[in-house]
């Protein structure tokens, strides 16, 4: 902003002209004049980089240079203009070198498209996405538009979890104990989603999709009574909308990542589903495997209920603590077998026998005891609070109804976001952008 320009701004506002700027007007107005110069600065950056690409790259076999086209690109600080070289070729049809040595998606910085991104993967709708950015940041963005953004770094998303783990700079310990963690919810979906699905509904079909969520997460220390620490910010996450089958690699490939193979102990924790508990087996052979105590309590929960008639008996609040007690003494075994002696020959055997069999199986999964003098965490908060966040506070708003690329553009992001690698995944995007010029390009 020019002193004159800036000098006329002070005495309008100090004016008592009907025109003259208000407090809340003020601020609003110098953003602007500063985006129109920061627009112009990156219009100049983006077309010296431009020239040296187009100077430096040689033309592939069956490719043409075509023309000189001008571009009216968009970035943080407003819109801005600039010429680069547009070739064609019969088997790839056209493109302009330094749009990708840049880092344009449709004509977009790269700057803004991640923030753009940021923006529709955080807030609750794309809509509410274009009025944050318009009201905080000045950034004229139509939510469609943003949308469409998203869709088009979609497929680098999904590649993002199968990436592989990088060799470390510098020994470092070995970390004491690493925590896998994994649930699954269920997200609205369109109707032409669920074709031929079954579900829950009344008619037998599903109004939801399945989506998988796993995190890792690292111990080091516990606190002064002996209780696990989660250490901070130590948690990253995977989601998925594919089968079980699918998802178990990508989480083993993250707990790779994390240093699985280093670590002193591995502790897999989930809820009891047998589908989890198979993926465990498979992708974290070597893992002690806890279940949830939280969700054994609920079941020890369904077991009372069908002993005892219901939850209104007046004994099943006590009879359910003292369940609580006995489990923690790894008691459940013994829990199973007193309550068959105590159920024999009566009308509640077969339902109660039904409940019995989820502690059944999970027996040598439930010593929670042994779990507890060896400082595991025992219960599978972390992974819960996931689905939450992750899953639920964007993809489970009311009224909402997701495409499967839709949702799993958006969970990638979350996931991405939540994990704190939003630095690493944008610097790979550039980096393959890049690489489309392959050798063509000289060093420019």
């Amino acid at each position: 902003m020019q002193d004159e320009e800036l000098q006329g701004l002070i005495d309008l506002f100090l004016s008592s002209a009907e025109n003259a700027p208000s407090v809340l007007d003020v601020e609003g107005i110098i953003r602007a004049v500063l985006f129109r110069t920061g627009a112009q600065v990156v219009a100049q950056l983006f077309q010296a980089v431009a020239d040296r690409v187009d100077a430096a790259y040689r033309a592939r076999a069956g490719e043409h240079f075509k023309e000189r086209v001008p571009i009216q690109a968009q970035c943080t600080f407003g819109t801005f203009t600039f010429e680069r070289n547009y070739y064609w070729s019969a088997a790839r049809g056209g493109h302009c070198p330094s749009d990708d040595a840049l880092g344009l998606e449709a004509g977009h910085s790269p700057a803004l498209v991640r923030l753009a991104c940021l923006e529709g993967a955080d807030e609750t709708s794309f809509d509410k996405a274009q009025r944050h950015l318009e009201q905080t940041g000045g950034i004229t963005m139509d939510a469609r538009q943003i949308q469409r953004l998203v869709q088009r770094v979609g497929p680098v998303l999904q590649e993002w979890p199968k990436r592989k783990a990088q060799p470390p700079g510098t020994a470092s310990p070995p970390t004491p104990i690493l925590y896998v963690s994994a649930d699954g919810t269920g997200i609205p979906m369109r109707k032409e989603e669920l074709e031929g699905r079954k579900g829950k509904q009344p008619d037998g079909k599903s109004k939801t999709r399945q989506v998988y969520l796993g995190c890792v997460f690292t111990q080091h220390k516990t606190d002064e009574k002996g209780r696990p620490m989660r250490d901070w910010e130590s948690t990253t996450y995977v989601a998925s909308m594919q089968s079980v089958n699918v998802f178990g690699p990508l989480l083993r490939q993250e707990a790779i990542r994390r240093g699985m193979g280093a670590a002193k102990q591995v502790v897999f924790l989930v809820d009891g589903a047998e589908g989890l508990e198979r993926m465990g087996q498979t992708n974290f052979k070597n893992a002690v495997q806890i279940v949830d105590f939280y969700h054994a309590m609920e079941h020890a929960g369904l077991v009372l209920a069908a002993l005892m008639g219901g939850k209104a008996h007046p004994d099943y609040e006590p009879r359910r603590r003292q369940w609580a007690k006995r489990l923690l003494r790894n008691g459940v075994a013994n829990l199973v077998a007193d309550v068959r002696r105590e159920c024999a020959g009566q009308p509640c055997a077969s339902a109660v026998e039904t409940e019995l069999h989820y502690f059944e199986s999970n027996i040598k999964r439930m010593q929670y005891g042994t779990f507890r003098k060896k400082h595991f965490f025992i219960g599978s908060g972390v992974i819960e609070a996931g689905c939450r966040t992750v899953i639920g506070q964007r993809c489970k708003q009311s009224g909402m109804f997701w495409s499967q690329s839709g949702a799993e553009h958006i969970l990638a992001l979350r996931a991405i976001h939540a994990s704190r690698q939003d630095n690493d995944f944008w610097k790979l995007r550039l980096e393959q952008r890049s690489v489309r010029l392959g050798r063509a390009v000289k060093s420019a």
